[in-house]
């Protein structure tokens, strides 16, 4: 149950911080959901009724399972290069404004052949 609530506060904090305008909120929002993400699936994964991972071979019900622990190292590796590259894209989208300036009058543009007559 409290992994279930941890999960939620996750959520809601995430939802919270998307909602905003700042990018830097909307990234901690994606990782605050990512991680929320990650609490669900190692929930999902009743490690509680299990033992440790390489316990006795006797009996393999009280092997932990490494599936949902395969997942979220995958999840991890993802989430932190999605983190990454929107970083780099909030960083250099400010420097990129200069596209959507417009193009100079005419008159203030040099033409080469006027220059010569």
């Amino acid at each position: 149950m409290t992994l279930a609530i941890t999960a939620g506060i996750l959520v809601a904090g995430a939802v919270y911080l998307m909602m905003q305008r700042e990018m830097l909120r909307i990234i901690l929002g994606f990782i605050l959901i990512s991680h929320a993400a990650n609490l669900i699936i190692m929930a999902s994964g009743n490690s509680s009724r299990r033992g440790e991972p390489f316990g006795t071979f006797r009996d393999l019900t009280t092997v932990a399972d490494p599936l949902p622990q395969a997942f979220v190292l995958t999840a991890i590796v993802i989430a932190f290069s999605i983190t990454v590259f929107m970083l780099v894209l909030a960083v250099t989208g400010r420097e990129d404004d200069d596209t959507s300036q417009s193009p100079p009058p005419d008159d203030l543009v040099d033409d080469p052949k006027e220059s010569t007559r």
